[in-house]
């Protein structure tokens, strides 16, 4: 495929956007174990990425997993400051 392409710095551009690409994917599942393994870390991500944390909670209850949320607000209390 590569060899096709006349322009040397169009391949190595597409290469290093598909390295990015791969690095972005094992980035994303490995912050989502992280998530998933310590709710520690689930009250650091609540407290400075929410957004992320609503991703990650949404994500799971889409898969049919529940209660991780409520799990989590007993255990921080009413809200987390």
């Amino acid at each position: 495929m590569f060899s096709k392409l006349k322009n040397p710095l169009a391949v190595r551009v597409m290469k290093g956007l598909i390295a990015l690409e791969i690095l972005g994917v094992f980035g994303a599942y490995g912050l989502f174990q992280m998530m998933n393994s310590s709710q520690d870390f689930r009250g650091t991500m609540n407290r400075k990425f929410p957004s992320i944390l609503e991703v990650y909670y949404q994500s799971n209850e889409w898969s049919g997993i529940y209660g991780i949320r409520e799990r989590d607000e007993e255990a921080w209390g009413p809200k987390q400051e």
